[in-house]
């Protein structure tokens, strides 16, 4: 399962801000994610020969260097026809048709893009936090009504460990959310489950 969220102040082609569904078509091909991914990742502007490099190394999870000139060809083709026309409308690149360099827009430097990416196992974080906050409910109604188990406690212990729950918690999710940001990392977040 794969969810992404994003935040932006950028404006589209057409001079308005970048709508949630614009944000949600740009992201939702994997290819333009990962064009995103290694732009934010870089501080150049990338040729589209290395930008398919680095796409098409992903797709096939092997390193930039073992990648095939056929393969690349595909990539590199789908990118210049589809992918960067598509994100140079929504204004988020610009390429330079005659250096054939794809450079980020500011609205794409504003544009912070976390992957959230679940094995079959794992529960997303918004249903972390409902559970969490389910549990110090439960404990706050068993503290009040003097449940057997629950009547040494206090309000101010429930509160207590209310609150470092939630800290804990917050301080886990910041350091896995730096990491499923895209362009923090050497990989795009959503390949980082296979190691």
């Amino acid at each position: 399962m794969l969810s992404t969220a994003a935040t932006t102040n950028g404006s589209s082609r057409n001079g308005g801000e970048l709508s949630e569904d614009e944000i949600f078509e740009v992201l939702s091909n994997r290819r333009r994610r990962f064009v995103i991914h290694a732009l934010k990742h870089t501080e150049e502007p990338l040729h589209v020969s290395e930008l398919s490099t680095h796409v098409t190394a992903w797709e096939r999870d092997v390193d930039p260097e073992e990648v095939r000139y056929e393969d690349r060809r595909n990539v590199y083709s789908t990118l210049r026809r589809t992918h960067l026309p598509k994100l140079e409308e929504k204004n988020v690149v610009t390429v330079d048709e005659e250096e054939n360099l794809v450079e980020p827009t500011s609205e794409l430097e504003a544009l912070d893009i976390y992957v959230e990416v679940l094995r079959s196992r794992e529960i997303p974080w918004s249903l972390y936090y409902v559970g969490l906050a389910g549990v110090a409910v439960s404990l706050l109604i068993a503290v009040a009504a003097g449940a057997p188990g629950f009547a040494g406690l206090e309000t101010l212990d429930v509160g207590a460990f209310t609150a470092t729950a939630f800290g804990i918690s917050a301080a886990a999710h910041h350091v896995v959310g730096r990491r499923a940001r895209l362009g923090d990392t050497e990989k795009p977040p959503e390949l980082r489950t296979r190691e």
